[in-house]
């Protein structure tokens, strides 16, 4: 396993992250456990959740199973703050005051339950989910220095920020002499490459790094799926229509033809190339990719082993139009 520093930090993450989201849900606990065993196994040790998914519960497992288990040290836990904890959906407004956003004392209350269910006495990296219009920067940037002076926290990141949602967190915490986002979490894949036009350019400058999801642009770019057949049962586009929706256009069924080929004709699956071409960015220190079995890390642990020459990228690149 290849590890590379988070940005303008010294830490050093796994190529490979692992996402959490599906933990205490799509996957129950001896799941969940049997996919963290195996990140342990193969030296992926960069864990993403957040206060949010499954309603804490995959926070509460990596808590019973890494920081229990004794395996805290060997893990750099990232977690977040910031959506709609009180039941209702993402991006609606909490039925109750106070139980979102990025607010001082929301963010406060939720970094003592992230630490609670996690079984852990600090984050490795904890994330703002998304940009709080209704709360001014300097009070978000202050409360997580605040966090990270008290030990609470040891790195700072952002989650779903434009580029100039994350200029302006990083010039308030430069003008104020406060601990600035080292990492910007984003969806970035073969398919969904909006982010190269201002987020990525801006990151690359000030040393921050990109660290993508949905890679495999929800499963789309395993190949599991074909034109004109309806998803299997139990996957994810069966399950969420709304991946269906948004992936399976013509134009990226046309991209996903051209770049299996590129990637069969190498001796390669279409998902080591979508991670191979991201990875070939130095911007990019690691990508999050979820996982519901074992072999689904041994997997993506041993695609980061295929290192694209600056050829091969240019020329993926204009097979994606």
């Amino acid at each position: 396993m290849e590890y590379r520093r988070l940005g303008n930090t010294g830490l050093e993450i796994s190529t490979i992250g692992l996402g959490t989201n599906n933990f205490g849900g799509r996957s129950d606990f001896d799941e969940s456990k049997a996919v963290l065993n195996q990140c342990l196994e193969s030296g992926v040790n960069f864990l993403d959740t957040a206060n949010a998914y499954s309603a804490g519960k995959s926070e509460e497992i990596i808590g019973e199973v890494i920081s229990k288990g004794g395996h805290r040290q060997d893990m750099i836990i990232a977690t977040k703050v910031g959506l709609n904890v009180a039941g209702g959906p993402p991006g609606t407004p909490p039925a109750k005051p106070n139980m979102g956003g990025a607010s001082r004392l929301h963010i406060m209350e939720q970094v003592e339950q992230s630490l609670r269910r996690l079984q852990t006495d600090y984050i490795d990296v904890y994330y703002m989910h998304r940009w709080d219009p209704n709360t001014p920067i300097e009070e978000t940037v202050r409360a997580l220095d605040d966090l990270v002076h008290q030990g609470k926290v040891r790195y700072i990141g952002a989650s779903n920020y434009t580029a100039w949602q994350l200029a302006e967190a990083i010039h308030t915490s430069r003008n104020q002499g406060l601990y600035e986002f080292s990492c910007l979490q984003v969806e970035y894949s073969m398919l969904v490459r909006d982010v190269e036009a201002e987020a990525v350019p801006f990151s690359e400058k000030y040393n921050v790094g990109v660290i993508p999801f949905f890679p495999l642009a929800g499963g789309f770019l395993t190949g599991k799926y074909s034109q004109g057949v309806d998803p299997a049962e139990g996957t994810r586009f069966a399950k969420t229509p709304m991946f269906k929706d948004r992936y399976m256009s013509d134009k990226n069924w046309d991209v996903l033809g051209k770049v299996g080929s590129f990637a069969g004709e190498r001796g390669h699956s279409t998902a080591e190339l979508a991670f191979a071409w991201l990875l070939a960015n130095p911007t990019i220190p690691s990508v999050i990719a979820g996982a519901t079995k074992p072999e689904q890390v041994v997997a993506n642990a041993k695609a980061t082993e295929w290192k694209l020459t600056a050829d091969e990228v240019a020329g993926v690149t204009a097979l994606l139009g």
